[in-house]
């Protein structure tokens, strides 16, 4: 399968003043199909799915009902974080120019895969993912799908799943269910011989991703299934930035030229911030109980030096020593997208045996099955309104504390950013290095 990206303008939404940040996930699982062919008709829904319940953005009761009604335990939670740092740590620390990944689609995509894995397949999918059983898995996944889920008239966290099945092979049926209840997967009979199988998914993509992301799919006879993730989401500021105050300056590229850009321009009186080893965080708020995260790395240190190893990454997100106090804040407004894959980043962390001929799919079907590629692709913006990501952990101290130090995220120079959800999982993960590339 091979997708180029396309980014299109959407002018026909009502949200069309956001600018949008949006991922999609592609893992292709190729076989050679040795079952003749039931039929020719075209492609099919095996099974309805009906989305979780959405609440307004300020309906704090009907919230906390559902996150009181789907649990997710604390040790799943870090592992969802652990697999971001490990392959952040791997993708973003090993990639070129702009970055935006989302480990959250990544996620969802082999934990998918992974229930209808056994064998040594399913111990290394398991271990990356950093759960001990498929049922364990399911559920959790589950239950942070339906507390991450947001879809108001302020904000929009849309996560989609899919399976795209040849028609020619017989599948589980507890395969599909599981999919179906646990990750709101949307399951389709298709001919993987007929190209429009290709433009169909290709649909399903721009359709979940609000036009965003317009891939071209295409596909192969001896492909027989592929999963997919997409992830969506918009939110404004809590404070909206003062286009007013929007004015051109100098941003530094790697190689010391520049280039020039707009910035976003506000001061805090008093303000979370930290500071550690070779870099400085804050976070600006959103309307949806979350937050995006700026880490500004101290002069002469690149991000991918930051990001260099699982456990920097979680230090630069995580650690340092808190303050309070001014932060000056002077943002580059940008948007730009990206394209990963993930095999040979998978194969280093320890999953091989997925990639193999004689891997274990047996849960999925009785049919030879092994993965053969895995793409992740996605886009990124933000202005003065907002940006499109997932719900972000809302650490505005605003007022909170007596102000103490003072900090400076002027963002003239290559800088990393992330978003995590209200519960602290991590949704989108990348680096900046010049806001006027696309």
């Amino acid at each position: 399968m091979k997708e180029k990206k396309i980014f299109d303008t959407v002018t026909s939404r009502s949200w069309k003043k956001w600018t949008a940040l949006a991922a999609c996930t592609a893992l292709v699982i190729g076989g050679i199909s040795v079952i003749p062919k039931r039929s020719n008709q075209s492609g099919e829904a095996l099974m309805a799915v009906v989305s979780p319940k959405v609440y307004a953005f300020d309906d704090y009761k009907t919230r906390q009902g559902i996150f009181d009604g789907n649990p997710v335990e604390d040790a799943f939670l870090m592992a969802v974080n652990e697999f971001s740092y490990k392959t952040a740590a791997q993708i973003l620390a090993n990639s070129d120019g702009n970055a935006n990944y989302s480990p959250l689609s990544l996620y969802y995509a082999l934990a998918m895969a992974a229930t209808g894995a056994n064998g040594e397949t399913a111990d290394e999918l398991l271990s990356l993912l950093g759960v001990s059983d498929q049922t364990a898995l399911s559920e959790q996944c589950g239950n942070l799908y339906r507390r991450l889920y947001m879809d108001n008239k302020i904000g929009k966290l849309i996560i989609g799943n899919s399976l795209w099945m040849d028609k020619s092979i017989s599948w589980e049926n507890d395969f599909i269910k599981n999919a179906a209840e646990n990750f709101y997967a949307h399951s389709f009979s298709m001919d993987f011989s007929d190209t429009k199988t290709g433009q169909s998914m290709a649909k399903w993509i721009s359709d979940h991703t609000n036009g965003t992301l317009n891939p071209e799919i295409e596909i192969g006879p001896e492909q027989i299934l592929s999963i997919l993730n997409t992830v969506y989401f918009y939110d404004e500021w809590v404070d909206k930035f003062d286009k007013t105050k929007t004015a051109e300056d100098s941003f530094y590229l790697p190689d010391s030229t520049t280039v020039s850009c707009d910035f976003m321009n506000r001061t805090y009186g008093s303000h979370y911030f930290a500071k550690g080893d070779g870099f400085t965080r804050s976070v600006l708020s959103l309307k949806n109980a979350g937050s995006m995260i700026f880490i500004l790395p101290d002069e002469g240190i690149s991000p991918r030096e930051l990001l260099s190893a699982p456990e920097k990454a979680q230090y630069i997100f995580e650690g340092g020593e808190n303050g309070n106090g001014e932060v000056v804040w002077q943002i580059p407004k940008f948007t730009f997208g990206s394209k990963f894959d993930f095999v040979n980043n998978l194969k280093s962390l320890g999953v091989n045996a997925a990639f193999q001929r004689d891997a274990d799919f047996s849960g999925i079907t009785g049919q030879m099955a092994f993965i053969t590629n895995i793409h992740q692709e996605t886009h990124i913006g933000l202005d003065e309104n907002g940006v499109e990501a997932s719900a972000f952990t809302q650490i505005d101290y605003m007022g909170a504390a007596r102000p103490e130090g003072r900090a400076d995220m002027i963002l003239n120079r290559p800088f990393i950013y992330g978003i995590t959800a209200s519960d602290g999982t991590l949704l989108f993960m990348g680096i900046c290095e010049n806001p006027n590339a696309k």
